[in-house]
C-alpha cells in the first residue's frame, strides 16, 4: 500500500500548518525568551522560510523545521542583542584635544585631496587608487593593467608629485595665505 505524498506548498495544507502551528510556536519563543513581538516576527519569518523550502520539506517533517527555524532565529537574535549590548558598555574611543576647528580643516583638507585625486590624469589616478585604497602592489597593478612595474612605478610618482603640490596649494590659498 503506497501512502499519498502530502505536499507542503499547496496553500491549503500551507495554510493549515500555520493555523495549527503558529500559535504554539509563538507561545514557546515567548515562554522560552520573554519578548511576545520578537516570537510573533520570528513565527512569520519561519513560515515564510518554510513556503521557500516547502518542495524540500516533506510534510511529515513540517512541523519539526518550523520549531528548529523558529528557536534558531531566536538563538541568533538573543546573540546580536548581547553583542550589541556588549559593544555599548564599552568606553567608546573619544579625541577629547580635538577641538571643532580641527574637526573642521581635517574635513576641508580630505574635499581638497579628493577634488585633487579625480583631477589626477586618467592612468595616474588608476594607479594611486589601487595602490592606496585596494592595497595592491606595483607587480598587481602592473599585471591588471597590462604595462610594466616601471609605468606604474611613473605613474605613481607623478600621481603624487601632483597631489603634493595640489594639496598644499590647495591648503595654502583657501586660507586666504
Amino acid at each position: 500500500m503506497s501512502e499519498k505524498v502530502i505536499s507542503v506548498c499547496e496553500e491549503k495544507v500551507y495554510d493549515q500548518l500555520y493555523r495549527d502551528h503558529a500559535e504554539k510556536i509563538c507561545y514557546y519563543l515567548y515562554y522560552k525568551y520573554g519578548d511576545m513581538e520578537k516570537a510573533q516576527d520570528i513565527v512569520q519569518d519561519s513560515f515564510a522560510k518554510l513556503w521557500v523550502n516547502c518542495s524540500k520539506i516533506l510534510f511529515k517533517a513540517a512541523k519539526s523545521f518550523l520549531y528548529k527555524i523558529a528557536n534558531n532565529a531566536s538563538i541568533n537574535a538573543l546573540v546580536h542583542q548581547k553583542t550589541v549590548l556588549k559593544y555599548q558598555q564599552t568606553k567608546q574611543k573619544t579625541y577629547t584635544n580635538e577641538s571643532p576647528e580641527f574637526q573642521m580643516e581635517q574635513n576641508e583638507f580630505m574635499q581638497l585631496l579628493n577634488k585633487a585625486i579625480s583631477d589626477l590624469k586618467e592612468g595616474q589616478r588608476e594607479v594611486f587608487l589601487l595602490n592606496r585604497i585596494e592595497k595592491k602592489t606595483y607587480k598587481e597593478i602592473a599585471e591588471l593593467l597590462g604595462i610594466s612595474v616601471k609605468t606604474v612605478e611613473r605613474r605613481m610618482h607623478l600621481a603624487l608629485v601632483f597631489l603634493k603640490k595640489r594639496v598644499n596649494y590647495l591648503g595654502t590659498n583657501s586660507r586666504g595665505i
